[in-house]
């Protein structure tokens, strides 16, 4: 266990007591809220001894609470703060246990009833305090798809921390994704920055997953905490797959297995030659500048470009590949390559497959000798699942 994570001293400031407190080993005691006692009469010790696994200050926001009486029966208890309460379940042995942790600078009361042996009802409480984090002490994920997203069978789970995250299993722990149908699958660290879940296979199409990332207030490392549980449900489409032939210069159009249309297409020419493997659309745009300068290419030289409104253009590698329309080069689609490593075709024939596909949609390439990349574009697909599976952290 990390400094920051051991149990600070007591600090007696921190407990506010009603009428009187205790102290068993390193449990705290909540003060006991019983009638006054009768004018000159002496004040009686309270018959059930409630105690926690907390101290008063600087608690570690990843402990989860317990709350337990000796001496009587724990009826209930209730954890609240102005930052939200805490859930918990009351087991058969009387120990209550949060089933959420804790945020951080925040100040907690916990409030108690239980019963002593002779039937008298008591009430207790107390307060603690957590420790108080920086930004830079606490990690927020983003998951892609979004809620509610239709995308389709090639798009993997996207997870991103703007805080690097040292410590992968113990956040993978509290990640899972489900599937209906119930589909195998694995977590893949790209990055401390981002991790990526994929199916064995491509997705079912019309599958439905869930996405739960139970991570708040769960120890990243380096005393870094995740904050902000996060759960995103989307939805399959279609299994569409697009194949494509550098050397024959084609790209067939499957939907479900069926073959709908093979297009005529040009590709990459000697210095740009589109690279071979899975790639998945990333993002579409229905017009888009293209400026060779944002892909290392002199605007100015003889390879340069500048061309503000190529439509339908569909992203597949970070790199720069696109399939979108090129009227310009009809007369070789289909016979030659001269693009500058994009997937060019008619601008019909653009507009159809533009139509047709969504975020997550898989095209495969093969003809040239140039491989995909893991992590230029969604390349989760370019390693087997036995090697993609040893990314994982468990």
């Amino acid at each position: 266990m990390s400094a920051r994570q051991t149990i600070a001293t007591f600090s007696a400031a921190a407990l506010v007591t009603l009428t009187a407190s205790a102290c068993s080993g390193d449990l705290m005691t909540p003060t006991h809220a019983a009638d006054e006692p009768a004018a000159g009469a002496a004040s009686e010790k309270p018959a059930v001894t409630i105690t926690t696994n907390v101290k008063r200050t600087d608690v570690p926001v990843d402990t989860l609470l317990k709350v337990s009486a000796a001496g009587g029966t724990l009826d209930s208890v209730s954890v609240t703060s102005a930052e939200g309460d805490v859930a918990g379940e009351l087991a058969n042995d009387g120990t209550w246990t949060a089933t959420s942790r804790l945020e951080p600078g925040a100040t907690y009361t916990v409030a108690t009833e239980s019963t002593a042996p002779n039937g008298d009802e008591q009430r207790d409480r107390s307060r603690f305090a957590t420790e108080d984090l920086s930004l830079d002490e606490q990690t927020y994920a983003s998951i892609s798809p979004l809620q509610g997203e239709t995308v389709g069978v090639g798009m993997p789970v996207i997870v991103t921390f703007d805080v690097p995250v040292t410590d992968h299993a113990s956040m993978e722990k509290h990640m899972t994704v489900t599937s209906t149908p119930k589909q195998e699958g694995a977590w893949h660290w790209l990055s401390d920055s981002e991790v990526h879940w994929r199916p064995k296979t491509y997705w079912q199409a019309g599958s439905d997953v869930s996405v739960d990332l139970d991570v708040n207030s769960v120890p990243a490392g380096d005393g870094v905490y995740g904050q902000e549980s996060r759960h995103v449900d989307f939805h399959i489409g279609d299994a569409h797959v697009y194949k494509v032939n550098t050397q024959t210069h084609q790209m067939k159009v499957y939907s479900n297995g069926a073959l709908l249309k093979t297009i005529p297409i040009t590709t990459g020419k000697d210095g740009f030659i589109t690279r071979s493997g899975v790639k998945v659309i990333i993002e579409k745009f229905r017009s888009k500048r293209m400026n060779s300068e944002t892909v290392g290419i002199d605007p100015n030289g003889p390879d340069g470009y500048d061309i503000d409104d190529v439509e339908y253009a569909m992203r597949l590698t970070y790199s720069g590949e696109f399939i979108h329309a090129a009227p310009w080069s009809v007369s070789s689609q289909g016979y030659a390559n001269v693009s500058h490593g994009c997937t060019g075709m008619s601008t019909s024939n653009a507009q159809w497959l533009y139509n047709m596909s969504s975020r997550g949609d898989v095209v495969e390439y093969v003809g040239t000798n140039r491989p995909m990349t893991l992590t230029n574009g969604y390349g989760d697909w370019n390693e087997s699942f036995s090697d993609w599976r040893a990314g994982s952290a468990l």
